[in-house]
C-alpha cells in the first residue's frame, strides 16, 4: 500500500456506549463504523465534511488520529438483542473504511460481522480494503441466512489518479482481485464507481474499463457517483489539485462556483458511459449459496 509521505498515526483504544447509528435519506436505516478516522487519506473524503461540522480535524492531519472501538462487538451484541430491533439492513464503510490496516490487528470489523449473523440481520459493506478476502468464510456464512453485500469502491484504474487522489488505499486491480475472490466464493458483490473526478477520472473511456473490469470480476451491481464538494472536503481537494493538477483547478472552480454538489443535467453526461457500459455487460452468474431458515425452537410439554 501507498501511504502519505512520513504520515505517522495515533491509535487510540477508546470504547464506545453504541455501535448502530440511525441514517436519514439512505437505502438503509443503520450504519456501523468499528474505527473512526481513516488513514486511506482520500483527497475527496466527504466525512472531512462532518469532521469540520464537528469541530475535529479535516485537513491534513484528518486519518493521522485512529479511534479503535475495542468493545464494538459485544456493544453491537446488546443492541441487536433488544426486542425493538426489526432486523433492518447495517451498513457497515458509510463513515470509515472497515477494512484498513487496523482491522488486520483489531478484527472489529470481524467480531461485529459475526454478530449481525448470528442475529439474522442483513448488512452490506463498502470497502476499498481487499483485506475483505479474509473474511470469505464468515461472509459465506451469513450469505447462507441473510441478505449480505459487499461493494469495492473502485473509481479508476488509472495510476497516476489512484496513487495522488488515493494515496493510502491499495491499488485498484488488488481490489478488483479481491473482487473475484468474493464472487468465486458465493458472495454477492459490486462495484461503487465513486466518485468520479472531472477532468481526472471521467473519460468514457476509462469508466468503461472499470466497468469491463468488474464485470469480469464478477461484479452483480455497478453504481457511480460524481464528486461532491461540501465545506471541509471543498478546501482540503482544491488545495492538493493545486499542487498536483494546477490546470484543472479554474475547470473546478468554474463547475462548482459556490455549490458543493453538480446539477444533475451536468452530471447526468458524466455517468452515461457507466450507465451505458453496465447495461451493455449485462449481470454474471454466480453461484448462490443455500439459504438457512431461522431455527425454530422445540418445547418440551
Amino acid at each position: 500500500m501507498f501511504y502519505p509521505r512520513a504520515m505517522r498515526v495515533e491509535y487510540r483504544i477508546e470504547p464506545c456506549k453504541s455501535a448502530l447509528t440511525a441514517v436519514r435519506g439512505m437505502p438503509f436505516k443503520w450504519s456501523l463504523n468499528p474505527y473512526m478516522g481513516c488513514v486511506h487519506q482520500c483527497t475527496f473524503c466527504y466525512v472531512r465534511h462532518f469532521e469540520l461540522r464537528a469541530e475535529r480535524p479535516s485537513g491534513q492531519a484528518y486519518g493521522r488520529s485512529i479511534r479503535i472501538k475495542t468493545n464494538v462487538a459485544d456493544v453491537l451484541r446488546q443492541e441487536l438483542s433488544r426486542r425493538s430491533w426489526q432486523r433492518d439492513e447495517v451498513s457497515l464503510g458509510s463513515a470509515t473504511d472497515p477494512y484498513q490496516p487496523a482491522e488486520g490487528r483489531f478484527r472489529l470489523t470481524r467480531a461485529c460481522l459475526t454478530e449481525l449473523t448470528a442475529a439474522w440481520t442483513p448488512f452490506s459493506i463498502v470497502t476499498r480494503g481487499p483485506l475483505v478476502v479474509r473474511d470469505i468464510d464468515v461472509l459465506q456464512e451469513a450469505s447462507a441466512r441473510i441478505d449480505v453485500s459487499v461493494y469495492l469502491s473502485i473509481p479508476t484504474l488509472d495510476e497516476r489518479v489512484w496513487r495522488t487522489t488515493e494515496p493510502g488505499t491499495a491499488p485498484p486491480r488488488s481490489r478488483l482481485e479481491a473482487l473475484r475472490r468474493l464472487a468465486d466464493a458465493g458472495i454477492h458483490v459490486g462495484v461503487g464507481v465513486a466518485p468520479i473526478l472531472p477532468g481526472l477520472s471521467d473519460r468514457p473511456e476509462q469508466l468503461e474499463a472499470v466497468v469491463r473490469e468488474a464485470r469480469a470480476a464478477g461484479a452483480q451491481g455497478i453504481w457511480a457517483s460524481v464528486v461532491h464538494l461540501r465545506p471541509g472536503v471543498r478546501e482540503h481537494f482544491l488545495e492538493l489539485l493545486a499542487r498536483d493538477w494546477p490546470e484543472e483547478v479554474a475547470r473546478y472552480e468554474a463547475l462548482f462556483g459556490s455549490r458543493a454538489y453538480l446539477a444533475a443535467t451536468m452530471t447526468a453526461p458524466i455517468l452515461e458511459p457507466v450507465r451505458r457500459a453496465a447495461a451493455s455487460s449485462g449481470r454474471p452468474r454466480r453461484p448462490q449459496l443455500p439459504r438457512r431458515q431461522p431455527a425454530q425452537l422445540a418445547l418440551a410439554v
